[in-house]
């Protein structure tokens, strides 16, 4: 579309919508920007009207993603504390993915704005080191970091004993909060 107009308003909007729901893998902002020939901050723009609009659409470490809601069925989803160093992120996410569980986002309880939550979206070991390079690249940190490593995840399966499985992987390696503490 480099060659064509700009595309404008209501319709690059209805555009970059249409795009997010018949994909299956996020897509990064550059890309929708090169795609609706504008700028990338245009697309920014775009995507918060959109989400305002009630669009379900969410950032990721690896581009926009638009949520599909999950049949009830096929997805079972869990609440788990985490505690952790920053040097174990990886081996976390990594521990998760390879029992076949999606990890959809990560909360913290901030002292000043209370609950801070932010999609990961990572369900195997390719898109969890492109995550943690992100981080690296960016020089970002963790949220985690603000609370001492303390965090929350929501994780989602196939099946209930997915959740099981990863809960006592997570436990035996020390990621997981002991309710004692």
């Amino acid at each position: 579309m480099s060659e064509e107009k700009k595309l404008l308003g209501e319709n690059r909007r209805e555009f970059l919508l249409q795009l997010l729901k018949e994909s299956s893998e996020p897509i990064i902002g550059g890309e929708l920007a090169k795609l609706a020939n504008v700028s990338r901050q245009v697309i920014v723009n775009d995507i918060t009207l959109l989400k305002a609009k009630n669009e379900p659409i969410i950032a990721t470490s690896q581009g926009y993603l638009y949520l599909r809601q999950p049949k009830v069925a096929d997805q079972y989803e869990k609440t788990i504390a985490c505690h952790h160093t920053p040097e174990q992120a990886e081996s976390e996410l990594n521990l998760i993915v390879d029992h076949g569980v999606t990890v959809k986002d990560v909360k913290i309880e901030h002292p000043v704005y209370g609950d801070l939550t932010a999609s990961i979206m990572v369900s195997n070991r390719r898109e969890v080191k492109q995550f943690v390079e992100k981080i690296q690249a960016t020089k970002a940190i963790y949220l985690s970091n603000l609370t001492h490593g303390v965090h929350i995840h929501t994780i989602v399966a196939k099946s209930k004993q997915q959740l099981v499985d990863v809960e006592k992987a997570l436990n035996n390696a020390g990621f997981l909060m002991n309710l004692n503490e």
